[in-house]
């Protein structure tokens, strides 16, 4: 369909705990100029290293062009992903598409934070659709989403991985703008994360439903199964329950799916790469055997950067026998 028909950038289904928001803003409303971004790139293995061959993006979605600074992977296409419009915005519809080839090796990330700004009205949206084809080698491992006060957003992740292939894949939230001590005072964050196989299969299931004020099971955590686990009260307690995150202001996941490691054995890793970090964390095995993911919470930005910057090295090393890359972003 055209791809500025409303059925391509809204999300099919809009969780309840978004969709009760939704209204008519006083700005620029949905689909107006610069409300639409999209985002659809194509990657292909040519020669001894994967290029970019197919590219569109409608503002404010943007890419920088792939780079090459992996002394251990040289074939690996490094490319940042960009927003030029300084954050999310009420009534914003973004939609990210990449297809990634037989045995390519890409990297994909956040130049920074994802900041979701206030909202008066509506709500906004962000999907990502992620194929990944036999022998792919990917990491989307973005930078963390930030929700400042009365922000509404629904993110949705489609992870579409044959077999074959490899998909590292990283999400980490925070509890707001923790500098200027905003805590939990979002409307409502809600996430869905999707694993399929080429033929539609769902594997996996992930979802989280945070509303921090609202009473009686406002808060939902998250269950790798898409299991729901409620919290109680108000003015944020219904997310910071022992249920859902426990106090803590960052929530961050990585998910490993692949066929060069028994599950176990990636679980064993992430196990060994957290094991006296000091933070609250857990790890399992994926359904059908199909990877691990890891979980964990603190309060320390920097230590659960630090952390989840381990076990990204640990499965890279574990796999594809290479440490992790830096990435300077300043």
């Amino acid at each position: 369909m055209p791809r500025l028909d409303p059925r391509h950038y809204e999300p099919a289904r809009v969780p309840y705990e978004v969709r009760r928001h939704a209204g008519t803003p006083d700005t620029l409303g949905v689909g107006r100029p610069g409300k639409v971004g999209l985002l659809e790139l194509a990657f292909e293995r040519i020669g001894g290293r994967t290029e970019l061959t197919g590219h569109y993006q409608k503002s404010p979605l943007q890419i920088m062009r792939p780079l090459y600074f992996d002394p251990a992977r040289p074939d690996l296409a490094v490319t940042f992903l960009l927003s030029t419009g300084g954050g999310i915005l009420q009534a914003d519809r973004l939609r990210t598409d990449v297809r990634c080839g037989a045995d390519t090796a890409v990297h994909l990330t956040t130049q920074a934070a994802t900041k979701v700004h206030r909202m008066e009205h509506d709500y906004a949206t962000q999907l990502l659709d992620l194929t990944a084809g036999p022998g792919a080698y990917v990491e989307y491992l973005p930078e963390p989403v930030i929700p400042f006060a009365d922000s509404r957003l629904y993110q949705r992740t489609v992870l579409t991985v044959d077999p074959g292939a490899t998909v590292l894949a990283s999400e980490t939230v925070l509890a707001g703008r923790l500098a200027r001590g905003e805590r939990n005072a979002y409307r409502v964050f809600a996430s869905d994360l999707e694993v399929r196989r080429p033929d539609g299969r769902l594997v996996a299931l992930d979802t989280v439903r945070l509303e921090p004020a609202r009473a009686a099971g406002g808060g939902v955590g998250r269950g790798g199964d898409g299991g729901r686990v409620g919290g109680t009260g108000r003015g944020g307690a219904g997310v910071t329950g022992p249920a859902v995150l426990a106090g803590h202001d960052v929530m961050s996941s990585l998910y490993v799916l692949s066929p060069l490691a028994p599950p176990a054995r990636v679980a064993d890793a992430l196990h060994e790469a957290l094991g006296d970090c000091g933070l609250l964390y857990g790890v399992s095995v994926l359904p059908e055997d199909s990877g691990a993911w890891l979980r964990l919470l603190g309060s320390d930005t920097r230590a659960c950067a630090a952390a989840l910057r381990s076990a990204w090295d640990a499965v890279r090393r574990l796999l594809i026998g290479v440490p992790a890359p830096e990435l300077r972003k300043t």
